[in-house]
């Protein structure tokens, strides 16, 4: 219904994904450079610093509930259950990715990152409900 819309959000998360990809990489390239730790403890999946270690882990939580919005979108699209308020949603749910990112690379403190991942977590649960009721109307 939207055209293409829909797929600007998903592109958006993708280049989040990207982004931190880019901030791992020069995080553990400073901290190779520091002497903090040697490279072949990163092959081998040790003692790694919670600078690089906490990109790590926000870049893991990407392929968690983001996977469910890529596949919301997708099959929003494909029955056309697409509309303005889900393409916002969709919005909402990126912006909110990233601001739980954000947190999650810097202060990593819960008081706020919880609550965010919360809010991603429950419009991405109304984007669920609205497929689900479109196509039970259908």
């Amino acid at each position: 219904m939207t055209g293409y819309q829909i797929f600007w959000p998903l592109l958006a998360q993708l280049a989040l994904v990207y982004g931190l990809y880019a901030l791992l990489g020069l995080r553990r390239a400073k901290i190779i450079r520091a002497g903090k730790i040697n490279k072949s403890e990163y092959r081998e999946n040790r003692g790694k610093p919670a600078e690089s270690l906490v990109v790590k882990n926000c870049l893991a939580n990407q392929f968690e509930l983001p996977v469910l919005f890529h596949v919301c979108c997708i099959l929003l699209y494909i029955t056309d259950a697409d509309n303005i308020v889900i393409v916002g949603l969709a919005w909402i749910f990126v912006a909110l990715r990233y601001a739980h990112a954000a947190i999650h690379v810097t202060s990593n403190d819960l008081r706020y990152r919880s609550p965010i991942f919360a809010a991603g977590y429950l419009v991405l649960a109304a984007m669920w409900i609205w497929l689900a009721a479109w196509m039970l109307m259908s």
